[in-house]
């Protein structure tokens, strides 16, 4: 896509804007609200760094009330935002985990990976990796401190969610943890998979007739990852050569979430299905929304469609959970 302002070097549409001197512009993703109590939710939040280091933060939410003999599950979630744009303070962002908590009575752990073009990928898997690092940490005797985990979070009942880059992210974690240390600490009982962000050269099922949101697609990838293969780099396409076998999974449930609408649609129910057939040893579930486009939720979450969807990811984070006596 091309553009008229002769001081632009790249336009990332529609997104943000690389100027020749360097600067960035990002047009979307940039307003931001703070933590603390919801009233519409009764939720509680705050802001925390995670990674001194390189500074990344996490936003983590908790139910108002919490029963003093519960321990609660824990979601460590990952923000879309085609790894270039939003943060944890994102508003859209903030209500609908605000929501997710009320409705799944869950600890929420937002993570705030760094962003490219400013930190190529795969800064953000890192980012998010060491954010796992920090939350094995608080199992016991591993000596993390931040008491709302030590307090409330129940570490045998951990998911990992995401929607888009998000849920791209926490795939690419679920494979890692399988063989490494952190895995010695750290189960992860499942992975709520929202519109997932995957990708490849070849165009598929819609992307063959929409060309334009197909170039679109390819251009926000070859833009955050400077690989030379290009659209078909195992972080964006999952069963190229060279990709982790999906098999590999370091959990025992799955779910996928679709929207009829969005041009990521297809490349979520192939996920799911070459997940099934691959021999994992896990529940993989699909839901697909019809007559809505990507990440609908974040744009409408008071609408019937988004609830009903936040209502399904509560049943999944809460199945086989005891109940309160």
């Amino acid at each position: 896509m091309k553009f008229n302002n002769p001081d632009v070097s790249v336009e990332v549409f529609p997104y943000l804007r690389v100027y020749k001197d360097g600067t960035i512009e990002r047009i979307a993703g940039t307003e931001v609200v703070p933590a603390g109590h919801d009233s519409e939710t009764d939720v509680l939040s705050k802001d925390i760094v995670i990674v001194p280091g390189t500074g990344v933060s996490a936003r983590v939410y908790r139910p108002n009330f919490v029963h003093k003999e519960q321990k609660l599950p824990l979601v460590v979630y990952f923000h879309g935002g085609a790894f270039c744009i939003a943060t944890v303070a994102e508003p859209k962002y903030h209500t609908s985990l605000n929501k997710l908590v009320a409705e799944s009575n869950v600890v929420v752990l937002s993570v705030d990976y760094r962003l490219a073009p400013e930190h190529p990928l795969p800064v953000a898997y890192e980012d998010s990796w060491a954010a796992l690092q920090w939350v094995a940490s608080h199992v016991v005797g591993e000596g993390g401190q931040e008491n709302w985990l030590k307090d409330y979070v129940d570490f045998e009942q951990v998911f990992l969610a995401g929607d888009s880059a998000g849920a791209n992210i926490a795939h690419h974690l679920a494979l890692r943890i399988k063989d490494s240390d952190l895995g010695q600490h750290l189960k992860i009982l499942g992975i709520g998979m929202i519109h997932p962000y995957f990708w490849g050269t070849t165009p598929i099922e819609t992307e063959i007739t929409d060309r334009f949101r197909k170039e679109l697609v390819d251009n926000w990838w070859l833009f955050v990852c400077p690989s030379d293969k290009g659209c078909d780099d195992p972080l964006i396409n999952p069963f190229m050569d060279g990709a982790s076998d999906v098999a590999g999974l370091a959990c025992d449930r799955v779910l996928v979430l679709v929207a009829e609408k969005d041009i990521l649609r297809d490349r979520g129910k192939l996920y799911h299905e070459k997940l099934v057939k691959s021999g994992w040893q896990g529940t993989a579930e699909l839901m697909e929304t019809e007559g809505e486009d990507h990440v609908f939720h974040i744009f409408e979450p008071n609408s019937v469609k988004a609830k009903s969807m936040t209502k399904r990811l509560a049943s999944f984070f809460n199945k086989g959970k005891a109940p309160v006596l």
